[in-house]
């Protein structure tokens, strides 16, 4: 058995179909919320494709008072990432308590063994999942599934984007999606932007056309409208219905310049779009770094951002 493809500390790909990825710390659900402040619980979404989750409430036993509901898809360009890595665990947690929110954070399937569109459809499943749990999983008990927000970070960024293109076209009107928060989305396109044409990017560079290899659907190629969102075909009146968004982008990220690009893209069909910059940090810093002081500034901002609704 030899190596076909790979990522040294990221991903390897065997000639036998097999993957391996990186083991990194994670973290058990715990309805132990005495030193945290959060209560946390793993689902099963659909057993049959596997889909899970794990769901994050704030400890508020004096209130019932119905609280808005943040979908979190995680990143890993499609190919890697749990919801049980500690980083999100814990940056998940935390975030439930700051912005007194309800999380579900979705585990879909990963690519090379499910390309895309399947991260696509497990993660609108979980939107199903959720309207029809509503009355019966008391952890839901409190969740206002008139206010629900979609965020996720590089990847799952990208999958917040295209969830919420897909709500509007099936018309999802069970959970109403108020807002769409991206962080550091990862996105690309046959044509290089300058950041990547650039010499000290090949690294950055290589990795991303790994990933996408790896991901995209056989025959397809970066102009694929999962990973260009300039190739979504959304009609004037559907863009006219896209949730607010704020896009969050690290000042020094490989992705930035994508998603400012990305930013600039949706204000053009007149969605409300803010661009907020986290300078000096790194792609995905919240999950390396969950208790950092930039990573409470995110949170703080993203609450901000869910309780003007």
């Amino acid at each position: 058995m030899s190596i076909i493809a790979e990522e040294p500390g990221f991903i390897q790909i065997f000639s036998d179909g097999s993957v391996k990825r990186p083991e990194r710390e994670t973290s058990p659900a715990s309805e132990d919320s005495s030193s945290t402040g959060y209560k946390s619980k793993d689902v099963v979404i659909d057993s049959t494709k596997p889909i899970s989750g794990r769901i994050f409430v704030p400890d508020t036993p004096a209130s019932s008072s119905l609280l808005p509901v943040l979908v979190y898809f995680h990143g890993g360009g499609f190919c890697i990432g749990t919801t049980t890595w500690l980083g999100y665990h814990t940056f998940l947690g935390d975030f439930a308590v700051a912005a007194q929110s309800i999380v579900l954070s979705v585990d879909y399937r990963l690519a090379p063994e499910h390309r895309l569109p399947t991260a696509y459809d497990d993660c609108y499943c979980s939107l199903e999942w959720l309207s029809k749990q509503v009355c019966s999983e008391p952890w839901l008990q409190r969740a206002d599934l008139s206010r629900v927000f979609l965020s996720g970070d590089s990847a799952g960024g990208n999958i917040a984007h295209n969830i919420a293109i897909r709500a509007i076209q099936k018309g999802c009107d069970e959970v109403k999606i108020k807002g769409v928060l991206p962080i550091h989305p990862y996105f690309g396109s046959e044509e290089r932007i300058d950041k990547e044409k650039a010499s000290e990017s090949a690294k950055g560079v290589g990795l991303t056309d790994l990933l996408w290899k790896l991901s995209l659907p056989e025959g397809s190629n970066r102009d694929y409208f999962g990973c260009n969102f300039e190739k979504a075909e959304l009609s004037r009146d559907e863009w006219g219905r896209f949730p607010a968004v704020v896009v969050y982008v690290a000042g020094l990220d490989f992705f930035k310049e994508r998603g400012v690009m990305y930013a600039g893209f949706l204000e053009k069909r007149g969605v409300e779009v803010k661009l907020v910059e986290a300078e000096g940090e790194q792609h995905v810093y919240h999950m390396f770094h969950p208790k950092s002081e930039a990573t409470r500034l995110l949170q703080k901002q993203m609450s901000e951002f869910i309780h003007s609704f």
